[in-house]
Order: structure tokens, then C-alpha cells, then sequence
């Protein structure tokens, strides 16, 4: 099967994946989260597709970079022994592959994704 040059995320569909994120712990609250990867790339190296949130607070271990563009909602990420920061609709960020620590999503959360695996 051939991939597209270019592929325009449809709106996301009516099966996500709504189990936490490997390496994901809930610290606070009752958070849940839904994931839709809509696209993989023709070597399966690349992932992108939306991923929603409720509040709470999440502890966080990451083993793949991702590049975040976030739509709706309020994030403040806070590295193991680093500094808290805030993140709101329009920001866009990177996470490191070996980032550790703390989500604390104060609003619902709406978000486009890319992740190298």
C-alpha cells in the first residue's frame, strides 16, 4: 500500500484506544485519556494522529520523542527536579525521549501528536 505525500487528520474517529499511555501512573484525581493514532508512517518509525485528556495528574515516563500542538485545554508538565510549565491552546512543544514526570491537566485536554517509536 502506498502512503499519501501529504495526509490531513479527518476528525478523530469513533474507536480510540482509551487505556493510559505506557508509563502513564495517575497521581490525583480521576483522569482519563483517549488516543487516536491516524496516521503511521510506511516504516512504522512515525506516529501522529489526537489524543484527549481529562483533569488530573499524571506521572509520566517517556521512551519516545513527541512533538505536541495543543488545541484545547490547559497542561502544566514539570520534569523530575526541573521547572514547572505551562501550556496552553496554541502552544506547541517537544518532549524528550527521556522525559520524567509530571501532567497536571487542569482543563480537558485536545491535542495533535507526532511520535517517533
Amino acid at each position: 500500500m502506498s502512503h499519501p505525500t501529504v495526509f490531513k487528520f479527518p476528525a478523530p474517529g469513533a474507536a480510540p484506544m482509551t487505556t493510559d499511555l505506557e508509563g502513564w501512573v495517575v497521581r490525583a484525581g480521576s483522569p482519563s485519556m483517549k488516543t487516536w493514532v491516524q496516521h503511521t508512517s510506511a516504516d512504522g518509525k512515525i506516529i501522529s494522529g489526537t489524543w484527549a485528556a481529562t483533569p488530573g495528574t499524571y506521572h509520566a515516563t517517556y521512551s519516545a520523542y513527541e512533538f505536541v500542538h495543543l488545541i484545547e485545554g490547559e497542561i502544566i508538565i514539570t520534569p523530575d527536579g526541573g521547572e514547572a510549565v505551562t501550556l496552553r491552546p496554541g502552544d506547541a512543544f517537544v518532549i524528550e525521549a527521556d522525559f520524567k514526570g509530571v501532567w497536571e491537566i487542569t482543563k480537558p485536554v485536545l491535542k495533535h501528536f507526532v511520535v517517533q517509536v
